[in-house]
């Protein structure tokens, strides 16, 4: 049996817990919980399912070393330590993030450096020769994190992100990333028990996110490719056997329902689901939420409505009015989910959280929030077996310094204010802020764009493996990764 390592798994503030969960799930042992990240143990057959199965994850890194960071020639010399030609054989290419909270670097890029010259230095001295840098295509991607005077470097076994699933052909105005998505659907415990609905769904992610762990689809299917495929100890008959699994994927019997008054974002969403191959779990219209009626089966509502930072409406406090009513006169006996930025917005619905979520959404910290919808007074339906707050619940929202005291909720960071609103004139915690939301900017992909995501050739990107809408069936080629 392979030997287990360290591995590390990054995803946005907020998800945490959630993928926790999913590594135990895996089999993943050792999970530790951290900030933006979970640790574990695992083999190397588990760090290919990580990458590959995990909805909320956005990076999987395997770290090689951990040091003193005191100085820059302390990361020098203990990064040159390293055996590179392990890992960086000739001929290849390689690139350097780095991650860092410290004093004594105030510049994430000048560690980066730093790195490289190790790297390079060892090479040069070694051989002769030198191995190049490439930024966008690298065939080994590094991972440097320096904590205060703690450091460590990682092998980053994803590349790119893995909120970049490869479903998504085209995007609308601010897109929901999709490992929050994800984490969102997760977090309501909903599995696809029974129908779900996303009335403002814009490009289609939160409907398409649901399908997939409805399904138990691995969320790695769609994409061409992993950086652990480039190191020299991959493992390709292991990871077709990983691939070509799907032996966990279950039946839906229910649906999902999307919905937006935008009729380019149904189109953008129906050409998302259509590459996905979920059309037939999956129907996407065109519709205002002022006219949704109650649904005939049992169902569960997502949201993510506009916040007015990114996106706004006309009336956006008189949108989140109408959005109570709505869920009041049309929804009762089922529950929604919603989640937003400002307390004000939320006050406009006018119905009392079950649970709220602190949850990041790019730099915005959000919350999501459980609505338990019923008829009549809430004394007649506990009277009658119902139950607004599961003792789970209760304990959560019971917990102290679950928010920050006077936390940042309304206002945007501005050069004199601290993210409770406080001045402050120090700048070591308005850089240390600034650190803190930009660690969550590659999850905030809320933008104005509408564009197509076409290839070299000019032509739409195809998923490596989708369902087959006429045969109802997933297919996938058994050749198509040799």
């Amino acid at each position: 049996m392979e030997q287990e390592f360290e591995l590390i798994a990054k995803t946005f503030m907020g998800l945490e817990n959630v993928l926790a969960q999913e590594l135990t799930q895996l089999g993943a042992n050792n999970v530790q919980i951290g900030r933006r990240m979970v640790s574990f143990t695992g083999d190397k057959e588990m760090m290919y399912r990580a990458n590959f199965q995990l909805h909320t994850a956005i990076r999987i890194l395997k770290p090689i070393k951990h040091f003193k960071a005191r100085s820059a020639e302390e990361v020098y010399d203990n990064v040159k330590t390293i055996d590179w030609s392990k890992y960086i054989l000739p001929g290849k290419t390689f690139a350097v993030d780095s991650v860092v909270y410290s004093d004594e670097f105030r510049n994430s890029h000048f560690v980066t450096y730093k790195v490289k010259d190790a790297i390079v230095d060892q090479f040069r001295e070694k051989t002769g020769t030198r191995p190049n840098i490439s930024v966008s295509n690298p065939d080994i991607r590094l991972h440097i994190h320096i904590a205060g005077d703690d450091g460590s470097i990682s092998l980053d076994s994803s590349g790119e992100s893995l909120h970049r699933r490869g479903y998504r052909q085209e995007s609308v105005e601010a897109p929901l990333n999709e490992v929050l998505a994800a984490g969102m659907i997760l977090m309501t415990g909903w599995k696809g028990e029974c129908d779900l609905i996303d009335p403002m769904d814009g490009s289609g992610t939160i409907a398409i996110e649901a399908a997939l762990i409805a399904r138990n689809i691995s969320p790695g299917v769609f994409r061409k490719g992993f950086a652990f495929e480039k190191w020299p100890d991959f493992d390709q008959d292991l990871f077709e056997t990983i691939y070509n699994d799907d032996s966990q994927e279950r039946p839906f019997e229910h649906h999902i329902y999307a919905y937006d008054i935008d009729m380019k974002a149904v189109n953008t969403a129906r050409m998302n689901v259509k590459a996905a191959g979920l059309s037939q779990d999956i129907t996407v219209e065109q519709q205002d939420f002022k006219d949704f009626k109650k649904p005939a089966e049992k169902s569960i509502i997502v949201m993510n409505p506009p916040y007015g930072e990114r996106i706004t409406t006309p009336n956006l406090l008189g949108t989140y009015k109408m959005i109570g009513e709505k869920l009041k006169r049309e929804f009762s006996g089922n529950e929604a989910w919603v989640l937003s930025y400002r307390e004000e917005c939320f006050d406009q619905i006018g119905l009392k959280p079950s649970i709220k979520i602190p949850l990041y959404n790019g730099s915005l910290e959000c919350e999501f929030r459980k609505y338990t919808l019923f008829d009549g007074k809430m004394a007649d339906f506990r009277h009658e077996g119902g139950i607004v707050k599961t003792d789970e619940e209760k304990r959560e929202m019971a917990q102290k310094h679950r928010f920050k005291k006077n936390r940042e909720f309304k206002q945007r960071l501005d050069d004199d204010s601290d993210s409770y609103g406080n001045s402050r004139g120090g700048k070591r915690d308005y850089y240390q802020l600034k650190r803190d939301l930009q660690a969550n900017e590659d999850g905030d992909i809320r933008s104005f764009k509408f564009h197509s995501f076409d290839d070299e050739r000019g032509g739409k990107r195809r998923p490596k493996g989708r369902f087959d809408d006429e045969e109802r069936k997933y297919s996938r080629d058994k050749k198509r990764r040799r």
